[in-house]
């Protein structure tokens, strides 16, 4: 009786479980049936029929099958439903996937991109490694493809790490967005959008333009060419819809030359040419024999570049990045290009009395060229009571958490007056260093609405980069870049040449702070802890906490709360609580 029982507790089993195929793919002759699966080979997707919701109509989807929310990730059959259980998936006699309802055919799957419609995003063209609009990470988390051939045309993304799943989606405001599966929250988190700033706009300044974030304003005419608005007296009004236009019409056969410009995202490839098989030199022959030819690129830039990428009619879209990029050589009118070349002469030459001055005042004349400049300096009062608008990248929690292994002790860098700070490595392998308000720090949040609101407007090479901030009820973080040597407090490793190297940079940050920013900044807590040291050795001045922002014309301040470190401070600042410019250069003569 036991066993007649087992019996039919099996047969029951199943005819009431889904079928799932043994193998991961559909060939021509074979179909799924509505209630039959198909599972991928490393058994993360899985196709089959479903209903959405409390819906009866029945779609063919491919879904995350270990992710517990149930995601799908592609819908066959979204304008075509299927009206009961009787559906069909199959392969026909033309090699077209389709679906049958019973014995009627409801439509082939489809995507369709709307011709005409407005571009609002480019990744930028194919250099044989990455996407021009989006360079690599110094330690990338994913593998790239692109194939090409007289058949098809397609470009994949391979996760490093099998374990993450990660999925592009484009959300109802347009937005392409990565996102990655939290386990712990059980949420698709958001790490990645494709608009990130002005310049990851679609042509935002207009033709034969640049596009950088560390300018302002963010565009400018290539060398060469000037703003087709009508002669606007402030840059920051100019319209840069319209793009701008050659100083001198092309010569065409025989009076033209090409301007190398670096570190670009390649224009858009619209109206381009290309042939793999041709070096750099044959495309610039190319270009210059066609009169509509207005640029030229390597195709890839694998072994030392090779193959050719040639452009027709207007440059568009085009991002200068501080780091990474392409080369791309721009057709200009040789009158022109002898002016541009003769302007870099001039510059190589004030190049070369910057660093003549760079020498001396590292050889110990840094502290007294200072003062001297700031007695001679004459300042108007801007005031510092306006409001201004903090445009700084915010992160999410859960993606902070994700980098720093959950604040595991093992990855904390050392400790400060703000709180703890965290080693992380982001998603795409940016490393980064994480400050975190503790409860029981000395500073508190005014102290970090300081450091957010006057950092985030820096920028300059020996300051510390500020990537970004996050916040979540009582949780206050600030992201930075990673200094791999830390501070100079190890002054063991540290020979004179470098030493010197340092005073240098930091009399440079100094400098920039006092006069050469915006903002006219007084940092109050210059000390060896404060400054650290990258890859190369590079000082970057951090901790701007306690820093104030003075007017034009304001030379100094009282207060009544002496914040700082005793010894690096001036005797005034500690006595009396009297803080100016020469507050900082008595800290950087301890220092």
């Amino acid at each position: 009786m036991e066993a007649f029982l087992m019996e039919l507790v099996l047969c029951l089993l199943l005819f009431f479980t889904r079928r799932t195929w043994a193998i991961d793919t559909l060939t021509q002759g074979q179909s799924i049936k509505d209630g039959e699966t198909l599972v991928s080979a490393g058994a993360s997707f899985e196709l089959r029929f479903f209903s959405p919701g409390n819906s009866k109509s029945r779609y063919v989807g491919i879904w995350y099958k270990k992710v517990s929310t149930g995601t799908v990730v592609w819908v066959a059959n979204r304008e075509n439903l299927v009206s009961d259980a009787s559906g069909v998936l199959s392969i026909n006699e033309k090699g077209i996937l389709s679906i049958m309802n019973g014995t009627k055919g409801i439509g082939y799957p489809q995507v369709v991109v709307k011709k005409g419609a407005d571009i609002l995003f480019r990744a930028g063209s194919w250099n044989g490694l990455y996407l021009t609009g989006s360079p690599l990470p110094v330690n990338p988390l994913y593998s790239f493809e692109l194939v090409l051939n007289e058949n098809e045309v397609y470009y994949t993304y391979q996760v490093q790490n099998n374990s993450i799943y990660t999925r592009f989606l484009l959300n109802p405001s347009g937005l392409i967005q990565r996102t990655i599966w939290n386990e712990r929250t059980n949420n698709w988190e958001v790490y990645a959008t494709s608009q990130s700033d002005q310049c990851s706009i679609y042509a935002y300044c207009g033709s034969y333009a640049t596009c950088s974030t560390n300018e302002s304003p963010p565009c400018k005419c290539l060398e060469g060419f000037i703003n087709r608005s009508a002669s606007p007296r402030d840059i920051n009004s100019v319209d840069w819809s319209y793009g701008c236009s050659r100083r001198t019409p092309l010569a065409c056969h025989g009076g033209d030359s090409f301007l190398r410009k670096t570190g670009l995202k390649l224009p858009d490839t619209s109206k381009t040419w290309a042939n793999i098989s041709i070096d750099l030199k044959e495309c610039e022959k190319l270009c210059l024999k066609n009169c509509s030819c207005t640029a030229y690129a390597n195709l890839d830039i694998r072994e030392g570049g090779h193959g050719c990428l040639l452009w027709f009619g207007d440059l568009i879209d085009i991002i200068e990045f501080s780091e990474g990029g392409q080369d791309l050589y721009i057709r200009l009118a040789t009158s022109d290009l002898n002016h541009i070349r003769s302007k870099g002469k001039l510059n190589e030459k004030l190049k070369a009395v910057i660093i003549a001055i760079s020498v001396i005042i590292a050889s110990g004349t840094t502290i007294l060229a200072l003062l001297l400049y700031v007695q001679k300096i004459m300042l108007r009062n801007t005031g510092e009571h306006g409001k201004e608008d903090l445009e700084l990248p915010v992160f999410d929690f859960a993606t902070i958490a994700t980098a720093t292994d959950n604040f595991s002790s093992n990855n904390i860098l050392g400790q400060g007056g703000f709180g703890p700070v965290y080693k992380g490595t982001l998603i795409e392998g940016q490393e980064i260093a994480v400050k975190r308000l503790s409860k029981n720090s000395g500073q508190g949040l005014e102290e970090f609405k300081n450091e957010v609101t006057l950092i985030s407007k820096l920028q300059h090479r020996n300051l510390v980069k500020l990537f970004g901030c996050c916040i979540r009820k009582d949780e206050k973080m600030l992201v930075y870049e990673y200094m791999p040597n830390k501070n100079q407090t190890r002054s063991k490793l540290l020979d004179w040449r470098i030493r010197m190297h340092i005073v240098d940079g930091i009399a440079r940050g100094v400098l920039y702070l006092h006069h050469d920013s915006r903002l006219k900044i007084i940092h109050r807590d210059l000390k060896a802890s404060n400054i650290l040291l990258d890859h190369n050795m590079n000082p970057k001045i951090s901790d701007f906490g306690l820093a104030r922002k003075f007017g034009v014309d304001q030379t100094q301040a009282k207060t009544k709360r002496v914040v700082g470190t005793y010894g690096y401070m001036s005797p005034e600042y500690a006595l009396d609580g009297l803080f100016s410019m020469k507050s900082d250069v008595f800290s950087f003569g301890v220092l």
